[in-house]
């Protein structure tokens, strides 16, 4: 199979769909790797390093989209890139459909096969390809959190850690999944006063018997997240259902009774946000003010940490791509029921329920497209 990995192109992304060990691997298999030239400038990886790992390096993306038929990306596909997709082809990336629907009308109406590496799932519901950006991601908030609450930065002037004879900062977490346990790890290190939400009482008390009396952890109820986005410093958006539209936990008119100069990080933001009113963000311009709260919202986090990111990212994404190297898309759909639940769209239909549900269009169980 010819796989293309074109350059990012979503402002301020910098991070690599393949890395030179992949490219060996997928070589090795007897497949063709192709690399825009320049795509791996933003993490510091050079051409000659991919070419070394037996990769060809394509001067233009649409050489890439032209020759590939498996696309492995970081990001969604944008715009200018809509009219470079080949019907059939397989294009395997984050792609975070459910408040996009342009995109989603783009990916139907040219009949791509779309794998979302955030709905990939194994049984025990885990998913092991937004794990490792949700990791980086949710220690980010703590820091960038952090930063803007600083006054120079137009926050409160609230150090999280305190000092003695000064009270803590408090730090509001709203979910305990990957994204709020690695926020949580952060802002309890830095000396907050860490509240933690969840609606799922077993991962409360799991939260409790690893982090004890340092996290106060709440039921997940409008009462508990009114009360305690209120009086926080720093309030981390972490919700997430797989492939839909996150929840608006926060009210608008909890943000009006928040305290002037604190801080939403809202990284649920990839899903539509967490906040009401929330938006998206850039790194270039990344925050917004509210009823004198600031808001950071930026999709794409760990695109600041953009080789750590995109090593961390490679070290899940390339078994999924082997296999459907190796074994082409139906065959390594319907071997494995993980991937399976990452086709989000395929040849006109969107087969990813959730998704389905946010866009309002109709859906297409996976499963009926390969019935014998």
């Amino acid at each position: 199979m010819i796989v293309g990995v074109p350059k990012e192109i979503k402002a301020d992304e910098y991070r690599v769909g393949i890395v030179p060990a992949g490219v060996r691997v997928l070589t090795e298999h007897g497949h063709k790797v192709i690399v825009e030239t320049g795509a791996g400038e933003g993490c510091r990886i050079p051409d000659g390093e991919f070419a070394k790992a037996g990769a060809s390096i394509a001067d233009t993306p649409r050489e890439v989209y032209e020759r590939a038929e498996l696309i492995m990306k970081v990001k969604e596909p944008q715009p200018a890139e809509y009219e470079l997709l080949r019907e059939g082809q397989i294009l395997y990336a984050f792609l975070h459909l459910a408040p996009a629907a342009e995109l989603a009308e783009a990916l139907l109406a040219r009949k791509i096969i779309g794998v979302a590496y955030e709905t990939i799932q194994l049984e025990d519901g885990s998913l092991p390809l937004l794990i490792p950006m949700s990791e980086i991601a949710g220690r980010m908030a703590v820091q960038i959190g952090a930063h803007f609450l600083e006054k120079t930065q137009g926050g409160r002037g609230v150090l999280l850690g305190g000092v003695p004879g000064v009270s803590r900062g408090r730090v509001t977490v709203i979910g305990a999944g990957t994204v709020g346990r690695a926020a949580a790890k952060i802002a309890v290190g830095m000396g907050a006063e860490v509240h933690l939400v969840d609606m799922n009482h077993q991962r409360l008390s799991y939260m409790d018997d690893v982090f004890g009396s340092r996290v106060t952890t709440l039921m997940s109820n409008y009462d508990n997240i009114f009360s305690s986005v209120v009086d926080s410093h720093l309030v981390i958006g972490a919700v997430l259902i797989p492939g839909a539209t996150a929840p608006k936990l926060v009210e608008r008119n909890m943000i009006r009774e928040m305290k002037a100069g604190t801080v939403i990080v809202d990284v649920a933001i990839d899903q539509g946000g967490c906040a009401e009113t929330s938006r998206p963000t850039t790194h270039q311009d990344p925050v917004y003010v509210v009823d004198e709260v600031i808001h950071y919202c930026v999709p794409n986090m760990p695109g600041a940490v953009a080789r750590t990111s995109t090593f961390a990212l490679a070290n899940v994404t390339l078994q999924y791509a082997l296999k459907l190297a190796n074994m082409g898309f139906v065959n390594a759909v319907r071997s494995d029921p993980a991937l399976a639940k990452g086709v989000n769209v395929y040849k006109g239909l969107v087969t990813y329920e959730n998704v389905a549900r946010s866009l309002a269009l109709a859906y297409a169980p996976v499963e009926s497209l390969f019935e014998e």
